[in-house]
């Protein structure tokens, strides 16, 4: 599976994105979708999963309550909404895939995923 993301850019502090990853390839259904993130200097750190089902869906600490990622096989993507949004969300956000035997599994470690797209840039002002 190739993914692509979008949605990427700059806000103020409180405001909300929508990033956006279109996944090419057959059976986007089986696959658990995440969402890492990778600030300048820092190790790239996990964020959200949903399971393949859409259904499931884990949060970090640092966004729980605040971000929310959806799944649609349908379109064969994966979104992740951003609300109240601080300047330490400012980060490259990426798109993450991984083959999954089971409809609610939410796997949240970097080596569980497979496959990565390039990212896109979240800047956060204050």
């Amino acid at each position: 599976v190739q993914l692509v993301e979008s949605g990427g850019g700059a806000v103020q502090a409180g405001g909300s994105l929508r990033l956006s990853c279109v996944a090419s390839g057959p059976n986007f259904g089986y696959y658990a979708m995440g969402w890492f993130r990778q600030a300048p200097g820092k190790e790239r750190e996990w964020v959200a999963t949903v399971s393949r089902s859409g259904i499931g869906t884990s949060y970090s600490d640092s966004v729980k309550g605040r971000f929310a990622i959806s799944k649609d096989n349908v379109k064969n993507s994966v979104y992740l909404q951003m609300d109240s949004l601080k300047p330490e969300d400012t980060a490259v956000y990426y798109c993450a895939a991984t083959w999954s035997t089971g409809a609610y599994l939410r796997p949240t470690t970097r080596e569980d995923f497979t496959a990565w797209g390039r990212g896109t840039q979240v800047t956060v002002s204050s």
